[in-house]
């Protein structure tokens, strides 16, 4: 049983227009490929243990920027459409599923939030800091970025030492939370992956292996481990 945080958002669809709870689908059908079982979990309150409890593994998925408040930060103009409700809600089930010591796969604004929940800082606009926009050229559109793992890592194992990434993002890590390394970067040096040093599994990577129809060894990594898991504490 895989989480899978979602978004609250107003959405149109046939003769309705109003607020929704949602996730792209490309979620849904890549936990399903890994041979998970997706479960949605809607931003609603403050993640209880009785929820995490029922889960195996936790994805934490992509989306607005976070409050820069939470790293004590001041906003950026380009900072739009932050989800106060969202944010409280992840660091709640990111905390929580720590302490169960379940599995977690954070992905693009996932891993900026486990950045910042462990200590971290982010790089709130990349091209004031790049002088490019190689990171997310389009908005909508999924930028291909050759990505390098670094040897030994836990991602490295997953899926080698190089990755055509499908990124989507102008925020990136900017000082690494305490308990996190580095795992993998792009050409220009930015952060595109992270994991934690010891403990269960953790993984965060800044691209979206879920764009990418022929990519489910990330998830399949979790899985696996929600399995291991599951079989060690149930």
């Amino acid at each position: 049983m895989i989480g899978l945080s979602t978004y609250s958002e107003r959405a149109r669809y046939g003769v309705w227009d109003h607020e929704a709870v949602l996730l792209p689908r490309d979620y849904v059908d890549l936990v399903e490929r890994a041979g998970g079982i997706p479960v949605l979990l809607p931003p609603v309150g403050s993640a209880a243990a009785e929820l995490v409890a029922r889960l195996d593994g936790v994805v934490l998925t992509g989306g607005a920027d976070l409050d820069p408040g939470r790293y004590g930060a001041a906003p950026h103009p380009s900072v739009r459409q932050i989800r106060p409700g969202r944010d409280e809600f992840e660091f709640a089930l990111f905390e929580r599923a720590r302490a169960a010591e379940l599995p977690v796969l954070a992905i693009c604004r996932g891993m900026q939030l486990v950045n910042v929940a462990l200590g971290g800082t982010l790089l709130q606009h990349l091209p004031d800091v790049l002088g490019h926009e190689e990171h997310c050229r389009v908005p909508g559109v999924f930028t291909p970025t050759r990505v390098r793992t670094a040897p030994g890592s836990r991602l490295a194992a997953i899926v080698g030492p190089q990755v055509l990434a499908h990124c989507h993002h102008h925020q990136a890590i900017d000082r690494l939370a305490p308990g996190l390394t580095v795992s993998a970067r792009a050409e220009d040096g930015i952060i595109e992956a992270a994991e934690s040093d010891t403990g269960p599994f953790l993984v965060g990577v800044q691209w979206h292996p879920e764009a990418d129809a022929t990519e489910h060894r990330l998830m399949r990594a979790l899985v696996d481990a929600a399995v291991t898991n599951r079989r060690e504490h149930r």
